[in-house]
């Protein structure tokens, strides 16, 4: 049973954080508390910073949620 032309979920690929048109802002609220969250559960609390991009938080949450075998 199909839900419509886009059933392939792995054919969408995710657009490469460095090329982000809104990249260079800051991590939303969203991004800040689950990169806390990860780094924590990681136990590496130097993965989380203050001040840095959204495209910076995007890399760091899929490195930790690798790291914790969470993709």
């Amino acid at each position: 049973m199909s839900n419509g032309p886009k059933t392939d979920i792995s054919s969408n690929r995710q657009k490469d954080p460095d090329d982000w048109i809104s990249g260079d802002e800051p991590m939303t609220g969203a991004q800040r508390s689950y990169l806390k969250t990860l780094s924590e559960q990681a136990h590496k609390p130097h993965a989380f910073a203050e001040g840095i991009s959204k495209a910076e938080a995007s890399k760091r949450i899929e490195e930790l949620k690798q790291a914790l075998d969470l993709d």
